[in-house]
This record gives structure tokens, C-alpha cells and sequence, in this order.
């Protein structure tokens, strides 16, 4: 990581779609228990460092009028077919008043929200990756990110796909294009936590 110096007063933890609904889907290679012990940990770390800690989940309205729905060949499940819990953050997070709650209708936690503005108002410069899964809101957010001029890290370790080779993908060749690829370990030590 040399040649990336990361200022906890211009970074932002960004927690990606740590929710009910995600987290009980099976994820991989990392169990989405490890996913959130070590999100947990960023969390605090960044949070003594005093970075910004940023929680992003996924939800849309009960009748589905805000959701996307493209002709695909593996279409979105109808919000109708999902937990009344989907979009409620798991119960480990340790959401604090400070932190910044951002509820998306699409992959990217970017395109139709305040994140940007919110960032930018902080003079946040740098963002830190968590969640799942990696290959979509993760990779969604990053590239949105790129095209804005962000610096990213993206720790390895606290995300994961739907596959194993959609991570794996994800972090061998997107993200190195993009940032940095880093452990949970490297990612605290990195922001002094």
C-alpha cells in the first residue's frame, strides 16, 4: 500500500447492504457471519480514528413502483416475495447517530441518492469497502466511485459474493483497476485504529 496515505478525516467506511435480507442468503468465499464480525471491527477502528462510517442498504416500497425492472434473464425478486425485514440492518452493526444511513433502490449506493453530496460536503476523499455482495452493490459503488475521482480500498476479507468466483473475479481484476485491495488487518492499520 505504499503511495496511499489514508487521512481518517477525509475517509469514509462505507458499509454495503449488511441487512437481513442479504446477510441470510448464502455468500461466499467469506460466511456473511465472518463478513459482519470483521465489518464490525472496521467500524470500530474507523470510528476511534475518526473517520466517517457510511451504511448503505438496499429496500424498495411494498408495491414495487420505485424498483427497476428490466427484461432480464434472472429478474429481481417482487418486494412482495420478500422478508418484511429485508432492508433493516443486521443487529451486530454498531449504528451510531453520527454515522450516515443511505437506503438505495439499485445496486449502487451513488445514482439517486445523497452519497456524493454527503461525502463531498465532509471532504471525504478516500472510501472503504465492506459488505455484500462483492460483484454488486460493492462493484456498483466502486465504479460510480472511480468515475468521481475517489481513492478506494477494498478489504478482501469483510466482503463476498453470491460466488466464490464472482469475488474472486471482482477483486483479482476489477478492483485492482480501481483502488487498492487490502485485509482487514492492513485496513485498520492503515487508518492508525
Amino acid at each position: 500500500m505504499r503511495g496511499l496515505v489514508v487521512d481518517p478525516r477525509a475517509t469514509a467506511l462505507v458499509v454495503i447492504d449488511l441487512q437481513r435480507g442479504v446477510v441470510a442468503r448464502p455468500a461466499a468465499p467469506h460466511a456473511s457471519s465472518d463478513v459482519v464480525a470483521r465489518a464490525v471491527r472496521l467500524v470500530h477502528a474507523f470510528r476511534r480514528a475518526g473517520a466517517m462510517i457510511v451504511f448503505v442498504h438496499v429496500g424498495f416500497s411494498a408495491d414495487d413502483r420505485d424498483r427497476l425492472k428490466p427484461h432480464a434473464d434472472q429478474p429481481a425478486v417482487p418486494a412482495a416475495q420478500m422478508p418484511p425485514d429485508f432492508a433493516e440492518f443486521v443487529d451486530e452493526l454498531p449504528i451510531a447517530d453520527g454515522d450516515l444511513r443511505i437506503r438505495k433502490r439499485q445496486w449502487g449506493a451513488f445514482y439517486g441518492t445523497e452519497l456524493d453530496l454527503q461525502l463531498r460536503r465532509r471532504g471525504v476523499t478516500t472510501l472503504v469497502y465492506t459488505g455484500i455482495a462483492t460483484n454488486f452493490g460493492i462493484e456498483s459503488t466502486a465504479r460510480d466511485a472511480y468515475e468521481r475521482g475517489y481513492e478506494q480500498l477494498f478489504v478482501e476479507d469483510a466482503m463476498s459474493g453470491l460466488t466464490a468466483e464472482a469475488h474472486q473475479f471482482a477483486v483479482s481484476t476489477i478492483f485492482p483497476r480501481m483502488g487498492r485491495v487490502v485485509s482487514t488487518d492492513d485496513a485498520i492499520a492503515k487508518i492508525g485504529g
